[in-house]
């Protein structure tokens, strides 16, 4: 796989060895992955001294999350753009953020990998966990306002469809709308697919109007 959309690495400069470490860590998530490289490789793909990035990540695992807060930091912002709050309704909202999630894992592989396929242990890094759990607090928001729209006596808890919903989309965008050669062949858009999904869903669950 190779990371794209950031354009081509830079060398070190002084002063700015956490960003060069972490251009560097995701050209090598996207010719290696996320737990195929060392960090004394980190350091020589940045063009540094091995010992240099301990002035910032204890090790290969700190440096790796702070790759995927990043990662789930501008995941955020573009799942946020895309809900604008709900905005016409939250039905048709609600499948923009599907597709951002989709066009998400296409565009940004290697933060997509650190993300979800580090293996972290998310519990041990406060930052890592608070991006993602902002994340996934758009999906939840989302799923509050469809089910806010539902008839009272049969509104389904709003986390579990938030947990489904992420589940369905996580799943299309990890098999079928990557950006790189973990991308399974589909014969249809994977944004097709996805809204299928979501809408068969929503209608088991009644939470589409007639």
């Amino acid at each position: 796989m190779r990371w794209q959309g950031h354009g081509e690495r830079r060398g070190y400069h002084h002063g700015n060895l956490r960003e060069a470490l972490i251009a560097a860590a995701l050209d090598l998530i996207s010719s290696k992955g996320p737990g195929g490289f060392t960090f004394a490789e980190a350091a020589r793909q940045a063009g540094v001294s091995a010992a240099a990035p301990y002035r910032h990540f204890r090790d290969r695992d700190t440096l790796l999350a702070d790759v995927a807060r990043r990662g789930f930091e501008l995941f955020a912002e573009r799942l946020a753009a895309a809900w604008d709050e709900g905005k016409p309704t939250p039905l048709p909202a609600l499948q923009r953020l599907g597709r951002a999630y989709l066009d998400f894992a296409r565009a940004e592989p290697a933060y997509y990998a650190a993300m979800f396929e580090a293996g972290l242990p998310i519990a041990n890094h406060a930052d890592y966990r608070a991006a993602s759990e902002k994340a996934f607090g758009i999906l939840k928001m989302a799923c509050d306002a469809v089910v806010a729209a539902m008839p009272q006596a049969t509104r389904p808890p709003a986390m579990m469809m938030a947990l489904h919903i992420w589940s369905l989309s996580h799943g299309v965008a990890s098999l079928f709308a990557r950006g790189d050669s973990a991308r399974r062949p589909l014969p249809m858009p994977a944004e097709d697919l996805l809204e299928a999904g979501v809408m068969i869903y929503l209608d088991g669950l009644g939470a589409r109007p007639e």
